[in-house]
């Protein structure tokens, strides 16, 4: 994922100068080394001080130009929260915020830098929009979304591999889902790496005659909700799947559509009100219920709350 993003980097700083990296001593963690390599020059060096970084963005921003942030997500979205919100978003400042290391999938590094609260955080704030790549395929197309987008977005990389979802993902429009597999029985909704996890869920199920539709929600917010009502109306019963905490992430967000729009049965796999520890990126997703057994699990239970018709 983090190597997709950059390449995204390259290819679009070759095709445009509107942008500047900023970074805080991690390029080579959020894969954006290589355009620090081919465009030292578009690259501001802030080191390891994640709240100047963001300050000084929402300055940048003023010039006309798009300082594009990256960082591990548990120091620039947790750390510079304040400056996030106050700095760039109150003034709806085209600042563009992208984040490796979230979720269990950052491994190794433990608890302090698997970011779980992301999601949450970020929906919270007015104005900024979040966006969450399934794979490597998908990034550059969505950057570039990213990129012509006039206000603040945080886009949600992460760090781990990942198969790959898409040859050529098309044209992708800032609030629009896109369904990857059709079903009827039920509907998969997931986000980031999580998406290969709801296909393979729905290939167990497919085993047990029940055909599960797969949405990959890019969008966070704002949210697809007419994708949410149309997948309520059409199966009757949904799961959502992140690598996120269970309070305020993408479960959450559908949530409150399904309420106020089209109620039906729903199960949400996420991981539970716990911080993360540290291990191998496979192991973890087991570990923390966020894995194809689980989601297939939460399949079966929704399923059994389903109306009969």
């Amino acid at each position: 994922m983090r190597e997709g993003f950059g390449r995204a980097l390259v290819a679009l700083g070759r095709s445009r100068d509107d942008f500047f990296l900023f970074d805080a001593d991690v390029a080579g963690g959020t894969g954006a080394k290589p355009f620090v390599t081919a465009f030292p020059e578009r690259t501001m060096q802030f080191g390891i001080a994640e709240q100047n970084m963001i300050a000084a963005a929402a300055g940048f921003a003023d010039t006309g130009l798009i300082p594009v942030v990256a960082g591990f997500a548990a120091f620039t979205i947790m750390r510079a929260h304040e400056q996030l919100r106050t700095a760039v978003c109150y003034g709806q400042r085209n600042v563009k915020i992208c984040c490796s290391h979230l979720g269990v999938d950052t491994g190794p590094d433990g608890a302090t830098a698997q970011m779980l609260e992301d999601l949450a955080t970020c929906r919270v704030i007015p104005g900024l929009k979040v966006m969450v790549p399934a794979c490597a395929n998908e990034i550059q197309v969505m950057f570039e979304a990213v990129l012509n987008d006039p206000g603040p977005v945080y886009m949600r990389i992460g760090r781990s591999p990942s198969p790959v979802l898409y040859e050529d993902p098309g044209p992708i429009i800032i609030g629009q889902a896109d369904i990857l597999s059709d079903g009827n029985d039920l509907t998969l909704v997931a986000c980031g790496t999580r998406v290969a996890t709801a296909l393979q869920a729905a290939e167990v199920l497919a085993q047990e005659g029940i055909t599960a539709r797969v949405v990959n929600m890019r969008c966070i917010k704002p949210l697809d909700t007419a994708m949410i009502e149309r997948c309520c109306r059409e199966t009757g019963a949904l799961v959502t799947v992140e690598d996120h905490s269970l309070f305020g992430g993408l479960g959450g967000a559908v949530a409150e559509t399904v309420v106020q729009t089209c109620p039906v049965p729903m199960e949400i796999v996420a991981v539970k009100d716990r911080f993360g520890c540290s291990g191998e990126h496979p192991e973890l997703f087991q570990a923390f219920g966020i894995d194809p057994e689980a989601v297939v699990k939460a399949s079966r239970r929704v399923l059994s709350r389903k109306p009969s018709t």
